[in-house]
């Protein structure tokens, strides 16, 4: 009997909360619809965020206060008209959380717009003046009205090309759409990792012709390439590319060699056109033709100009290795690699490595090379940040592990404006830095620089920020402070010597192989490279933050037409391609014009 009422309660208590969200959807519809900007400043607490992606403002766009929200939302109603806003039964629930540190009721929903189809999330809590008053609002774009996605139930009846080539032979068609023998594609993807494979898949089910290029002879190749020992640090849940998750047999932590094997097969099933062993050697816009006119050099010596209306750069976060100048390392006789170009500790077993750099890298190597029984030492240059891969990294992930779908989750994870974001990263440090108490203690018994962000944000700012400058602790951090991997400040070295790093008491410490874990060039080095000083000038920075809180340049217009970026890790890639793709689709629809 009280399992029973148990589940009665339960049942009234979910039914209370969709009451009080759709009431709260139902006012802020009437208030937009009308345009009455007191009615519509009545449902959002005074210092509520709100979050738009292309659905209302086609940019990414944090607006923060009450009154700021309310005059943006009317200024670009007139034209959006969004309308049709709903609790639908399919999305998860409204239910209580807390967020933040507040106790709210969060609810997913969607609506149309004069351009298409939308959804968002918005969270409630009770104002002085007793009513439920939202304190954050998401709106973000989801299709293109008569240019959904072709998936499910909207699925082509053939190959995504055989409208374009004709003939039954589906490999065929393949052939012919991948040579590009007669045509130009409309969208050149210059990388063919997750960034690349993400966007051109989004863009494949938007019927948007797109050709996607890889230096190295294999799709996958970027992440085989990679040292041994190679995993991803992240659960295997919230990596999924687009459509096509991964199989429920498979590991939590995906070794590298298994994921390239994943992309090459991506690539294949999801008709993606690949050149591989192809060189992205330059390009430059044509205005009159508003189209580049874009290099590419492939693996048999031939050149090939292709003139495409759009150039995603999918190179990585990382692209070229860093080289840094160090005193004295010309001089040393033995190894010297950047970690680009690490595979194994395999046959260096007995002998001496010095590794440069206390990064996630730098981490992973040393912990290959130790245990191929390889006398490792660590030279840390800057302080880093130390998170444990469980259970403190695993924090950054608890919206996937709620119950739900992960298109439900991609929707929260998108939600969220930059204030916000920094506050929520302050909260995970403090309670990552209390599970990680001993190994932190510890490290810095040793002499370890460690922090936790410039501003308490931890390891998930640095990456947005820099890059890197951070570790996820994979073992190596206990073998440092057990002395089995060694430790050494680069300011105690003086320059490097023919037998290794000569230190300021005179003193040399002796290495075979010196491994700079010095990281990458930013991702403009490509444009740099390929395109031009100048073009690097227009565009401006790529990743790192921006005066709106958001990335510079990543996964909407830049300065320069036609020229689109987008890196990061799967789950970005996943999220973010769908907006990247739904932005190109419109320009080629003639619905959204240059920045």
């Amino acid at each position: 009997m009280d399992t029973e009422d148990d589940g009665l309660q339960e049942q009234r208590a979910a039914l209370e909360l969709r009451r009080v969200a759709a009431g709260w959807l139902a006012g802020f519809e009437a208030a937009l619809a009308s345009g009455d900007a007191t009615a519509l400043g009545r449902m959002f607490h005074a210092d509520a965020h709100w979050r738009d992606v292309l659905a209302f403002t086609w940019h990414v766009t944090p607006v923060a206060g009450a009154d700021a929200i309310v005059q943006r939302l009317l200024a670009e109603q007139g034209r959006v008209r969004a309308r049709g806003f709903v609790l639908p039964a399919e999305r998860r629930a409204p239910r209580l959380v807390t967020r933040l540190g507040t106790r709210c009721i969060e609810a997913l929903y969607e609506f149309s717009t004069a351009i298409g189809g939308g959804a968002g999330i918005f969270r409630l809590s009770e104002a002085e003046d007793g009513l439920m008053k939202a304190w954050l609002l998401s709106t973000t774009l989801q299709s293109i009205t008569g240019h959904e996605e072709r998936i499910g139930a909207n699925r082509p009846s053939g190959s995504a090309y055989s409208r374009n080539f004709g003939g039954d032979n589906w490999a065929d068609v393949r052939r012919k759409a991948a040579a590009y023998e007669d045509r130009d594609p409309a969208v050149l993807v210059v990388g063919g990792a997750q960034a690349g494979l993400a966007v051109a898949a989004r863009l494949n089910r938007l019927g948007v012709d797109t050709l996607v290029v890889e230096k190295w002879p294999r799709i996958g190749d970027s992440w085989r390439k990679r040292y041994h020992s190679l995993a991803l640090h992240n659960s295997i849940h919230i990596n999924h590319l687009p459509y096509m998750p991964f199989p429920p047999s498979w590991p939590t932590y995906i070794p590298k060699d298994m994921l390239g094997n994943w992309f090459e097969f991506y690539a294949d099933a999801m008709e993606i056109n690949c050149w591989t062993d192809t060189e992205f050697a330059g390009a430059e816009w044509d205005g009159p033709a508003q189209c580049w006119n874009a290099r590419l050099k492939r693996g048999d010596g031939s050149e090939r100009v292709m003139r495409p209306r759009h150039i995603v750069c999918a190179n990585g976060v990382s692209s070229y290795p860093m080289m840094p100048d160090v005193p004295g390392l010309d001089a040393f006789q033995g190894t010297v690699m950047h970690s680009e170009g690490f595979d194994s500790g395999a046959g260096w077993g007995g002998k001496r490595a010095l590794i440069l750099g206390t990064g996630s890298s730098a981490n992973d190597m040393a912990l290959d090379l130790h245990s191929h029984g390889v006398h490792t030492t660590m030279i840390q240059r800057g302080s880093t940040t130390v998170v444990s891969i469980n259970p403190s990294a695993r924090l950054n992930e608890a919206v996937w592990d709620e119950p739900g779908t992960m298109e439900d989750a991609d929707v929260i994870a998108s939600s969220v404006p930059p204030p916000l974001v920094l506050r929520n990263y302050r909260a995970v440090v403090k309670r990552m830095m209390e599970l990680d108490r001993e190994i932190v203690e510890g490290l810095r018994r040793i002499g370890f620089k460690h922090d936790i962000g410039e501003d308490e944000t931890g390891h998930q700012m640095k990456y947005f920020r820099r890059g890197g400058g951070y570790n996820l602790d994979a073992g190596s951090s206990e073998l440092l402070i057990k002395g089995e991997i060694g430790l050494l400040q680069y300011d105690r070295i003086e320059r490097f010597v023919a037998e290794g790093a000569l230190l300021h008491d005179g003193s040399v410490v002796p290495a075979d192989l010196v491994l700079l874990a010095t990281g990458y060039y930013p991702q403009q080095e490509l444009i740099r490279r390929s395109m031009g000083e100048a073009m690097v000038e227009r565009i401006g920075p790529v990743w790192g933050i921006g005066p709106d809180g958001e990335l510079n340049n990543m996964y909407k217009r830049t300065p320069q037409q036609g020229l689109w970026f987008i890196a990061g890790g799967l789950p970005q890639c996943r999220i973010n391609s769908k907006f990247l793709a739904l932005q190109i689709k419109a320009m080629e629809l003639g619905q959204l014009g240059p920045l």
